[in-house]
């Protein structure tokens, strides 16, 4: 077994418009070992994405986070995940719309809940709309399809990256700079 390995990891699994963006940012952070685009919350299995956005299945497009909580805390995650997303508007992102592209976070046993349930309450103050961000336990990860696996990295010139991913990215690595790898 080697040292890292022995490190003990988290998880979380988020939502919070499209999946490239979330994936683009948290895989900036010191102490996160892994970010997967993928789908929660629905109820078809294994869903492709060309089914998720239909909007029939249910399914929101997530990211689930591997992190090591003794570089970064559950709540750290959550402040950057209100930073960089709106929480205000319903099944919606900018132009991103439907449900699939909806404010969640699926938490993973009651400490996350509790967090959750606490910073959702703590950013209701920060909006002046409603927060509209559900928080409903995690029931299943499905991971996406490998081409949205470090989609921003590798197409990050192509349109959608260079005018919705990127100043998300620029946003949050000003505003998180000591967190950054």
């Amino acid at each position: 077994m080697t040292e890292q390995s022995q490190v003990p990891s988290s998880i979380a699994t988020l939502a919070g418009g499209c999946f490239w963006c979330l994936e683009a940012v948290f895989t900036e952070l010191k102490g996160v070992k892994l970010v997967t685009s993928g789908y929660s919350g629905g109820s078809v299995e294994h869903p492709s994405y060309k089914a998720v956005c239909t909007g029939d299945t249910g399914h929101a497009e997530v990211v689930q986070i591997v992190f090591d909580p003794a570089v970064i805390s559950y709540a750290t995650l959550l402040q950057v995940f209100f930073t960089i997303h709106d929480p205000t508007t319903l099944n919606r992102q900018g132009e991103d719309i439907g449900s699939q592209y909806r404010s969640a976070i699926f938490f993973h046993d009651d400490e996350q809940q509790q967090l959750a349930a606490a910073e959702i309450q703590k950013q209701a103050v920060e909006w002046d709309d409603p927060v509209v961000t559900e928080l409903v336990p995690l029931a299943v990860f499905y991971p996406a399809e490998d081409y949205h696996q470090q989609y921003f990295s590798m197409h990050g010139h192509e349109p959608y990256c260079s005018l919705v991913v990127a100043p998300k990215v620029a946003k949050f690595k000003q505003r998180f700079a000591s967190r950054l790898r």
